[in-house]
């Protein structure tokens, strides 16, 4: 398989593209979550309202599908826009622009089916975004920094999620148009600002000699081979898994209002709390746990400890049906996910296969976080219909266990990633 290297890369100062990336990846995420953790459960409640917990299930299942395609096609398909306007700043434009329009017809929409439709096109265009304002990373910072910078964009999603809830929290009187046509707005017009911060351009992909390639060698291309790049299927599992543990919390509205019977305010209300409190917690680990990790130039340590934090929060959602409780665990989930997050974007951006990929293989890894959010609303009705909701946290504490065990192989900093040649990789960082 041909090797390539890219020659020309802009570059952003370090301060100014790490603002960039976190105002408009913040406004995207605040456009995106707040439908996905509220909005979207009481537009099932409205339309559907004696079966919205398998309906839910349904939309944000498929939803899910479309945002797991959505970042590997998007990074992809950035990988390839070679214009003068910038291979990732096209798609920093166009996915928030095509996702906040899919936002308005969801919020306008009065069947089932044009939700189903409207929240797909949503997510797989808001992935294509994610995919290009993640590849900047790979692109344009050193290694050195890139757990900094990764922990400092591990702060924005609970951020967004938490000024999104605050918002919701006081637009309690408006219409639902009103809620939806407002967070499209705050979609696009972040991104839009963003790209007057961030640099880039046209880039040169010196390609080396071409061999003729074998079947194997072709889906490599598509997914870097398992035993030639060990390490990154290994990290794949891994986020896989956890996000299992992770994404129950796509169900706190759906639980409040069925286990704990909370009105549309109330459950608000406490999901504002909730958020907020997570967002403070991951705020700080996030932050630290990226600097830290660059610091004593070690991750692992770090990821083993913030996913037994979360498995704890998990365990507390499970066995103590309390909104007391429940503020302790997102505050518990907060401290565990925040310092992964940070850490694992950037052991991600060190076992990159090819620098020349960047954004395909970032969409790749992206699909861990995307297909727990279509498999768990999948399972969610099964589970709950088999043991309730203790035991459909329990599932997911297991799979955050399971995780733990996948993170063993992954090299450490310094360490051989495991790839038969080591010099592709060292080329495929190399920027001129």
């Amino acid at each position: 398989m041909a090797k390539a290297k890219i020659i020309g890369q802009t570059i952003t100062p370090f301060k100014r593209l790490t603002f960039g990336i976190m105002f408009g990846y913040a406004c995207m995420m605040l456009a995106l979550m707040t439908p996905a953790t509220l909005l979207l459960t009481f537009k099932m409640v409205e339309i559907d309202p004696n079966g919205y917990t398998s309906s839910y299930g349904l939309v944000s299942g498929i939803g899910a599908f479309f945002a797991l395609i959505g970042n590997p096609l998007g990074g992809a398909i950035s990988d390839r826009t070679n214009i003068s306007f910038g291979r990732r700043r096209t798609w920093i434009l166009l996915g928030p622009l095509f996702g906040c329009a899919a936002l308005l017809w969801v919020g306008m929409s009065t069947q089932i089916w044009q939700i189903i439709i409207g929240w797909a096109i949503a997510q797989l265009f808001f992935n294509f975004g994610m995919a290009a304002y993640t590849a900047l990373i790979p692109d344009q910072v050193k290694e050195e920094k890139q757990g900094t910078i990764s922990g400092l964009l591990g702060t924005v999603l609970p951020v967004a999620m938490a000024l999104g809830m605050v918002l919701m929290t006081a637009m309690t009187d408006a219409s639902s148009t009103t809620k939806w046509s407002l967070l499209a707005a705050i979609g696009i017009v972040g991104p839009i600002i963003s790209l007057f911060i961030i640099q880039d351009g046209k880039v040169q992909i010196e390609h080396m000699a071409q061999e003729k390639m074998t079947l194997g060698e072709k889906l490599s291309r598509v997914y870097p081979n398992p035993r030639k790049f060990p390490a990154f299927s290994w990290a794949v599992v891994s986020k896989f898994l956890l996000m299992m543990g992770y994404c129950s919390s796509l169900y706190l509205t759906v639980m409040l209002v069925n286990r704990m019977g909370y009105s549309e305010s109330a459950a608000t209300a406490a999901v504002a709390t909730i958020n907020i409190v997570s967002m403070v917690a991951m705020a700080v680990t996030s932050i630290f746990g990226g600097v830290l990790s660059d610091k004593f130039r070690k991750q692992k340590p770090f990821l083993y400890i913030s996913a037994l934090i979360i498995i704890a929060a998990i365990l507390i959602y499970a066995f103590i049906a309390h909104n007391t409780a429940f503020i302790v665990a997102s505050a518990v989930m907060g401290l565990g996910f925040g310092c992964f997050t940070a850490v694992d974007m950037a052991l991600v951006s060190r076992i990159l296969p090819n620098k020349e990929d960047a954004a395909k293989d970032f969409g790749i890894m992206n699909v861990a976080n995307a297909l727990p959010q279509s498999i768990v609303p999948a399972i969610a009705p099964l589970l709950l219909n088999i043991g309730g909701w203790s035991f459909f946290y329990i599932v997911l504490a297991v799979c955050v266990v399971a995780g733990v065990a996948a993170l063993k192989p992954l090299p450490e900093v310094g360490e051989h990633a495991g790839e038969s040649n080591p010099t592709n990789l060292e080329m495929g960082r190399s920027v001129s």
